[in-house]
């Protein structure tokens, strides 16, 4: 190719050779892609195959590298780079995959991010991956959490950065929301994403937004401790009524009236599922069948005056689906005996009519009545939601189930993954009723400074493509929100895996203790075993279990993460047994030793059904790697959370009767597994729905944000920050002579009220001789005005130093996008919050979301556009300045030359121009000492929305 040397022509003239086909050029580098595609993948396996045999570090320590990329590798390969989705079985080598894509891609030198699940992952994979792409001349990053913002960039700029989905997240809202200079940006676009466990990150992750937030203004988490003994007994009412109404049932049955006795265990099925006297009812089909009796003429009801008659004997009811608790009238008057009105919010409009009607108060009363009405609703709003945050705090989120205590923190444990999320919090006061419950510290409620959706966010890439294990079960998802369609990959070797049928008992009991024995057969044979458990608290039961049977094991769950990786690795090791969390330790291999593939492979046991497909398929999929032997079987009861809340009950009862079920006895059946697959469809659609919603609702945020987002980018990257400043001279000011000009009250101008503005704004000194006002048109007005302001702004910035002023006016915008950004973001969460009652009314939420939020989204860029204005002579470069500008006002207003004040000439006295931009000879100079103020810490956290 001919050489250019480099001179502003040769600059001006590929700048302009580019213009040319700029809309083109996307294309035209995909299409010259695709041509050297089978090169480029060629040289990856190449350079695979010369560096088998070569030690690279790893970890602190070294390995071998001994690994060529197989024929369905590159299959796989072509899938990702195409932006799909690759479904490649555990242990095919998807890390490896990653390589032939990335490396395609970076040759662009628009920069690959690959996505994993946590740091660990992301560390190890650019080092070991990273050797292969230093073989082959690129560079490798990886973002790391709490790394410096210097060292952060020096990572984006490398070809290829590794990192996890938050971390990428984090960076975005950094860069975008609160940076307050260009070079304080550290991502550098969003061209190409590979996502490693895809599911993982764009299904699980994706139930909860990312948000940077800091500490609120407003918070009442001494509410959370004053009300919670209260609500401690009232739980042990429930318990207590719950227990009273288990002897009913004894009682009901004995004397053979079962109607009262389906009642009071239908009574009981509201106000405590989980208690262990339904669920010892629950396993006799004569009971079930009575439940189920019940329910359905309860529902069946139009009117359902029996279902709510049921519900107000109870103190309170659970909803295990929809994870809510609602307080009854009965709660309520326990909690507040004395005042039947304390937990009814007045009805404000009724209110303020008839203070308003009331002709005995005046008007500074009226005011008092309506400032105390205000003062109570946001007390009453207070109390109720701190109670009915506290009531699910005791009721729904379990310990060690839902969240773990770590060194005195509650930390929410990842339902799918059994993972521990540090620095994610539940929203709307949640988490400090589960911290006072728990007795822990109760931090303050936060206020959002920056959020944004995992959806969204990977929106962002203009091409974006994933690999995992399991994605088949969401390919509609995936095609519906990312236009991502799923390719199954065959396995380089035939996969023997053997999947026994689920064994299916009455009773958690019944079937922890066949697990066991079934685990001390194995490990007797030395067949390792992997088990695989939904909770922290079950994998701690089982613990418990295999340690009075005297049963070696280790335990991998949310409070062992750090280990996760070497136990899992271990897994495979002959007699092993590991009792694992979820999919814990997932992005590891299992490799069986010596002899283990004579014995049968690794065996995987599930000790419940998950309430996704795609999570019992993950722990499947955890043996017979690479065409190796192995055995998987699910050993679940009817007491187990997807069985009693999804499953069919009535065929489940059905089922019992017609085999008779002796104590520890399982039922095995291929028709059993298929219908606990249909309740598990039943969770993985409602799940959707939930996600859908969400994504609904923050699509409108996300077109507000990206325009918000974009002038504030082009506020920091604009070369000339001035000419953004007269582009809001020029909106604002007309609109706001216009204002008091056109759309006055009364129809005519508003003369005062304008000479005020102008005098309070800027530094005219105006009188309304000098202004001329009432002698122009709005439209006149507006055009002196902007260049009367231009000659001010000028005058004023003379003595500012140069190398300030370029910050200074881009932080008189920055400032006003920032602080006002912020409250809109409060606003919409209260807005969010609020319309899901509109429902009530016939309304669709989510259109009213829409309609309100665009409103708010109007008034939010003329506030920033107005503040900027306002903000124009009222900043500075430095303190020095700013003494300057104080030492030229005059420092005794009292003596013979004061001027008059009226409402004509008020703003004249304060901001007169003669004062700001003419020193006075007989003033002395000011000292002002500013107090000092301490940094704000701003913690990245995310929000959980269950």
């Amino acid at each position: 190719m001919p050489k250019v040397v480099a001179s502003p022509a040769s600059i001006d003239a590929a700048k302009a050779a580019f213009e040319e086909i700029e809309g083109e050029f996307p294309s035209k580098r995909d299409l010259y892609l695709k041509q050297i595609l089978p090169e480029a993948y060629a040289v990856v396996k190449n350079a695979a195959r010369r560096m088998c045999g070569r030690s690279i570090p790893l970890g602190g320590s070294e390995i071998k590298w001994n690994m060529v990329h197989f024929d369905v590798q590159l299959v796989g390969g072509i899938a990702l780079h195409n932006g799909m989705i690759a479904e490649m079985q555990t242990g095919e080598g998807k890390t490896l995959v990653g390589t032939l894509p990335v490396f395609l891609n970076a040759l662009t030198g628009l920069g690959v991010h690959v996505v994993t699940v946590n740091d660990y992952l992301a560390q190890r994979d650019s080092e070991w991956m990273g050797a292969l792409y230093s073989y082959l001349g690129l560079s490798v990053g990886c973002i790391q959490n709490q790394q410096p913002p210097q060292l952060r960039a020096a990572q984006y700029q490398c070809d290829i950065t590794y990192g996890t989905n938050s971390e990428f997240g984090f960076d975005y809202l950094r860069d975008n929301g609160m940076s307050s200079s260009k070079e304080e940006q550290v991502q550098n676009g969003h061209y190409f994403a590979i996502i490693d466990e895809v599911d993982s990150i764009l299904i699980d992750e994706a139930r909860t937004p990312l948000i940077i937030s800091g500490p609120s203004t407003v918070s009442n988490t001494e509410q959370y401790g004053l009300y919670k003994g209260n609500i401690q007994s009232l739980v042990k009412q429930q318990n207590a009524l719950c227990n009273e109404l288990a002897e009913e049932v004894k009682k009901a049955l004995a004397e053979g009236d079962e109607d009262a006795a389906g009642r009071a265990l239908f009574k009981i099925k509201l106000g405590q599922p989980r208690s262990k006297q339904l669920a010892r009812y629950m396993q006799d089909p004569d009971a079930r069948r009575l439940i189920e009796k019940t329910e359905l003429a309860m529902y069946q009801d139009a009117q359902k005056k029996d279902l709510y008659a049921v519900k107000e004997e109870l103190y309170y009811t659970i909803d295990e689906k929809g994870h809510d608790a609602d307080l009854m009238d009965k709660g309520r008057s326990f909690l507040d005996p004395n005042d039947s009105d304390s937990f009814v919010l007045p009805d404000l409009a009724e209110a303020y009519a008839d203070i308003d009607a009331n002709s005995e108060l005046s008007v500074e009363q009226k005011a008092e009545e309506k400032e105390a009405l205000q003062t109570r609703l946001d007390s009453q709003g207070q109390k109720m939601h701190s109670i009915s945050q506290l009531l699910k705090a005791y009721c729904i989120y379990e310990k060690d189930v839902e969240y773990v205590i770590e060194e005195n923190k509650v930390c929410i444990v990842d339902e799918q993954t059994g993972r521990k999320m540090a620095g994610r919090r539940w929203s709307d006061g949640l988490h400090q009723a589960i911290e006072a419950k728990e007795g822990v510290t109760v931090e303050r409620e936060t206020q959002t400074y920056a959020t944004i959706t995992i959806q969204n966010y990977f929106r962002l890439y203009e091409k974006l493509a994933g690999m995992t294990g399991t994605a088949e079960t969401e390919a509609a998802e995936f095609h519906d929100i990312y236009r991502l369609d799923v390719l199954p990959i065959p396995t380089n070797r035939p996969n023997t895996r053997i999947d026994d049928n689920d064994q299916v008992f009455k009773t958690r009991r019944e079937k922890y203790n066949a697990v066991v024995k079934r685990i001390a057969e194995a490990q007797e044979r030395g067949q390792p075993v992997l088990v695989g458990t939904a909770s922290v608290d079950a994998s701690e039961t089982l613990s418990r279990l295999l340690q009075r049977a005297k049963i070696q094991h280790k335990v991998l769950n949310a409070k062992f993460h750090e280990q996760e990786a070497d136990i899992i690795a271990n897994a495979g090791q002959k007699g092993a047994v590991t009792v694992s969390t979820n999919m814990a330790g997932r992005g590891t291999d299992i490799k069986l030793a010596d002899g283990v593939e004579e014995l049968g492979g690794l065996f995987v046991i599930g000790c419940e059904r998950y309430p996704s497909r795609r999570v019992d398929r993950q722990l499947r999929g955890r043996c017979a790697r690479q065409g190796d032997s192995g055995l998987s079987q699910f050993y679940i009861s009817f007491e187990d959370d997807l069985m009693r809340n999804f499953a069919a009950a009535d065929r489940m009862t059905t089922m019992m009767e017609r085999f008779g079920m002796e104590e520890g006895e399982a039922l095995e059946h291929k028709w059993l597994n298929r219908s606990i697959e249909t309740a598990q469809k039943r969770v993985e659609q409602r799940d959707y729905q939930w996600r859908k919603r969400v994504l609904d609702f923050d699509d409108v945020m996300n077109m507000q944000r990206e325009v918000v987002y974009g002038y504030r980018n082009e506020v920091l990257s604009s070369e000339d920050p001035r000419e953004l400043l007269n582009e809001v001279i020029e909106d604002m000011v007309p609109a706001t002579v216009h204002e008091y000009m056109d759309q006055r009250d009364a129809g005519a101008p508003d003369y005062a009220e304008l000479l005020g503005w102008i005098n309070t704004t800027f530094p005219l000194a105006l009188s309304m001789e000098e202004s001329g006002i009432q002698d122009r048109s709005a439209d006149d007005n507006a055009a002196w005005l902007i260049d009367e302001i231009k000659k001010a702004y000028e005058l004023r910035v003379t003595d500012q130093p140069a190398e300030y002023l370029d910050h200074l006016e881009r932080q008189i915008i920055l400032t006003a996008i920032d602080r006002l950004w912020q409250e809109h973001l409060y606003n919409m969460d209260a807005l969010r919050e609020g319309v899901h009652l509109r429902a009530q009314g016939q309304k669709d939420p989510l259109v009213e979301y829409k309609n309100e939020a665009y409103a708010l989204f109007e008034t939010l860029m003329d506030s920033i556009k107005g503040d900027a204005l306002s903000n124009l002579f009222r900043s500075t470069t430095s303190l020095d300045q700013f003494e300057q500008l104080l030492q030229s006002m005059p420092q005794d207003l009292d003596g013979p030359e004061q001027a008059q004040v009226s409402n004509a000439n008020m703003a004249q006295v304060i901001t007169s121009q003669d004062v700001a931009l003419k020193p006075v000879k007989s003033s002395k100079p000011v000292k002002i000492e500013f107090p000092k103020r301490k940094p704000i810490q701003i913690k990245s956290t995310k929000k959980s929305t269950k």
